[in-house]
Parts: structure tokens; C-alpha cells; sequence
């Protein structure tokens, strides 16, 4: 089975402030490289694909050329969006994978054992992401106004997940729901609900652990740092 992985990480960081958060330095080396690390170390991954920010592109290349993998890491070109980047980056992966992994390149903080579930489940279904259940109450409200809203319901948690990647699909399934989503005008929050919208394949989810974090803020990268130091990258 090869997988090929999809790190987009062409985003602004406009939570972050002018830093581009995947560039963020942690134990010395950027976000982006742990999580390509993580990936690397995973048997069945045989290439690594990053879609970056045009003028990020020479220093991403740089820090992978120091890195000597196992697995060829190729970086591409990004869009403006998380989904434009992930579909620059499905173009040039290999044609011959049979599964396609999409990863936040911000989480560094996966495990490889959560990456070797999701792809097991998506090589039998389909289609599988990583989630984890909600530990707080959710409320469905209306309008938010003023920074104020209405409660309209309590939404059971016992089925809920808060959704988080990898998410990993065939191969032709994801080229389908991609090009349907351009070709329809439709943005999807992540590349599940690109799948959902095509109603081939149910997606199933891996539960995974709330270490996984997305480091999008500035308060992210205390957290981060913490992890790092208990060892987790």
C-alpha cells in the first residue's frame, strides 16, 4: 500500500499575527518539519508533499534539504486557501498512491500509531479522519449579535466529534470530490466534507487525543512548548 501525504501550509497565520506559524521555530527547527518527521517514520507513507507560500518556498526546501529522509518530501506551490493548496499539491502527488492523507502541517503533535489507524480504516472504508469527542456542553445558537446570542438547543456530545486530520481517503475518491467542489464553487471547512458532498463513501473517524492541537494562535505555542519538552516531537 503506498500513502502519499498532503501537509497544506500556504496559510497567511493572520491568528498568529505577521508570523507565518508553520515557520515558527520549536526545539529549533519549524513546526512544519516535526510533522513531516512524524509522517516519515510511518511505513506506508512513500512521499510527503508541501504546498507553502511562494516566498516561503526556498527556506522550506532549504530546512528538507538538510533533513536527508527516507521518503522523498517535494514542495509545491500553495493557493490562497487550505483548499486550493491541498489541490496543488494532489496534482503532483503520485497518481500511483492508493490512499491520500491530508495533514494540517500545524499538528505537529500527532502520534504515529493515531496516522497508522486512520490509514488501516481508510484503506478498508474509503474514507477516514482522526477526531476526538467534546468534554465541553454544546450549544446550537442563533444569530450572534454584538458578541451576544440566544441558546436554541443542547446538542448531545455522544454524537459529536470535533474534527481533526489526518484525514485520509482513495485515492480517485478525493480526486473526484475536488474537482466536483471546483467545479460546483464549493469551499469546504476540510476535505471530509468535500467527500460527504459526493455521497460515495461514509467517512469514518479514528478517535485520537486532544494533544493533537492545530497551533494557529500565539497562546498555541506555550502549549506546544510544553509538549516539546515531555518529548512528544
Amino acid at each position: 500500500m503506498k500513502v502519499s501525504v498532503l501537509l497544506p501550509t500556504a496559510g497567511l497565520g493572520t491568528r498568529m499575527g505577521r508570523s507565518r506559524k508553520q515557520l515558527l521555530l520549536l526545539k529549533g527547527v519549524p513546526i512544519f518539519l516535526h510533522t513531516v518527521r512524524k509522517f516519515a517514520r510511518v511505513p506506508s507513507v512513500s512521499e510527503v508533499i508541501l504546498a507553502v507560500r511562494g516566498e516561503d518556498k526556498p527556506a522550506v526546501e532549504e530546512w528538507i534539504a538538510k533533513e536527508r529522509l527516507a521518503i522523498p518530501v517535494r514542495v509545491v506551490e500553495g493557493g490562497d486557501t487550505r483548499q486550493q493548496s491541498v489541490e496543488n499539491a494532489l496534482a503532483a502527488a503520485d497518481p500511483s498512491s492508493d490512499l491520500i492523507a491530508v495533514h494540517d502541517a500545524v499538528r505537529p503533535f500527532i502520534d504515529t500509531a493515531t496516522i497508522e489507524k486512520a490509514i488501516q480504516e481508510a484503506a478498508e472504508s474509503g474514507a477516514a479522519i482522526v477526531g476526538v469527542v467534546p468534554v465541553d456542553t454544546v450549544k446550537q445558537v442563533g444569530k450572534v449579535h454584538a458578541n451576544r446570542a440566544k441558546i436554541r438547543a443542547t446538542i448531545p456530545r455522544d454524537r459529536l466529534v470535533l474534527a481533526q486530520t489526518p484525514q485520509v481517503f482513495r485515492y480517485a475518491l478525493l480526486k473526484r470530490a475536488v474537482e466536483a467542489a471546483r467545479a460546483d464553487g464549493f469551499t469546504g471547512t476540510d476535505e471530509a466534507s468535500l467527500v460527504e458532498r459526493l455521497d460515495e463513501a461514509e467517512v469514518s473517524v479514528v478517535l485520537g487525543s486532544d494533544r493533537n492541537i492545530k497551533i494557529t494562535k500565539p497562546g498555541d505555542m506555550a502549549l506546544a512548548e510544553l509538549f516539546a519538552q515531555e518529548g512528544l516531537v
